[in-house]
């Protein structure tokens, strides 16, 4: 059952998102728990439901505990459990402070009782700040437009994605060292969000599209093989499958190949061997944090630019910062990431598991 409650239909009068990212409130039982209206999406080959939606929905269930005249400005996330796709969420939040300029509100996902998901948010009174501010912002590079009608195939394989992307080419990508490397992408929510559903439902937009090939920039960076034959997962063997089966000009239309990726993919067609056998093992999220800079200055359904880059990685682990801007240049978002990066170790020396 991966709802609590039978799923309404459809309402056509909001985004893909929207519907998504639904909540129920379970006030009958507790008028600060909320369950997910509708099933959440497993990607395919990844341990647990995509970790976006529980950043998401933890998100928009603490909205629904705040006065309208407060905003959240950060919150700090940690991926505890893998979500299963299978059972309801459970989201319970706790009211920690309402203050006259700040309030803090923790919540709980939880699946059969484990707490699969935690994350502590901080909202802010608007205007609180005063007339006089001290105000600077990291700018936005100069990079080329989104393309009319171009939209990267689709992450969710049933074609109902709820937000669209377009990545750029690495900038740096020839560097020996990844840390000067920057991966970047435009992206929207599908469709036009709802004016019902006001700033909260494109502040859960952007904080579920954050999650959206976060940690990935370190293999990025790295150029390392994300897709073996020797790997167990039947989804990466599929992958596999469908890249090895297109020519270039369809894998340069896939989001997630680089043109390290197709290389590798012309010598499996070839035959010849992988000079640099390098594959990830294990790549998952440990923690999620989002500053949110003008949180009720954008919409999440026009094209927002991401750049993502790596400051460092070791001991199986590795560290991302984003920063997402509107298309004309105002920083909206910075968010830090970390997460469990192993590459696969040989058969008789398994690697150690989390």
């Amino acid at each position: 059952m991966a709802t609590l409650i039978r799923p309404p239909p459809i309402d056509h009068s909001q985004s893909n998102i929207e519907n998504v990212l639904e909540l129920t409130q379970l006030s009958d039982i507790d008028p600060d728990l909320f369950t997910n209206t509708r099933p959440l999406w497993h990607p395919p080959g990844a341990r647990g439901i995509f970790g976006g939606a529980a950043i998401a929905q933890t998100l928009a269930a603490a909205q629904k505990t705040i006065t309208p005249d407060f905003t959240v400005h950060s919150m700090h996330c940690y991926f505890v459990l893998a979500g299963n796709a299978d059972i309801p969420i459970i989201y319970h939040v706790e009211r920690v402070r309402s203050g006259k300029s700040f309030a803090t509100r923790t919540v709980q996902a939880r699946q059969r009782g484990n707490v699969i998901f935690t994350t502590t948010m901080s909202f802010v009174r608007q205007n609180s700040g005063g007339d006089k501010k001290v105000e600077h912002a990291y700018p936005m590079p100069t990079v080329p437009d989104p393309e009319q009608g171009l939209d990267d195939l689709d992450v969710n394989p049933d074609g109902k994605s709820p937000f669209q992307s377009q990545r750029l080419p690495i900038e740096n990508d020839d560097s020996p060292h990844p840390h000067t490397k920057k991966c970047r992408q435009w992206m929207k929510a599908r469709g036009t969000i709802s004016s019902a559903g006001s700033h909260e439902a494109h502040l859960s937009a952007i904080a579920y599209m954050s999650d959206s090939y976060f940690v990935g920039t370190i293999a990025r960076a790295h150029k390392l093989w994300r897709y073996s034959t020797s790997r167990r997962s039947s989804a990466d063997e599929d992958v596999l499958k469908q890249l090895l089966a297109m020519d270039d000009a369809q894998l340069k239309r896939m989001r997630f190949v680089d043109e390290a990726d197709i290389a590798r993919i012309r010598r499996l067609r070839n035959g010849e061997k992988d000079p640099d056998e390098r594959e990830i093992g294990m790549m998952v999220s440990l923690d999620h944090t989002i500053y949110f800079h003008n949180p009720r200055g954008f919409r999440a359904d026009d094209w927002i630019f991401t750049e993502m880059e790596t400051p460092w990685s070791g001991d199986g682990r590795g560290l991302v910062f984003q920063r997402m801007f509107t298309k004309d240049g105002r920083l909206i978002a910075t968010c830090v990431q970390e997460g469990v990066v192993r590459l696969r170790q040989p058969e008789n020396q398994p690697g150690p598991k989390l």
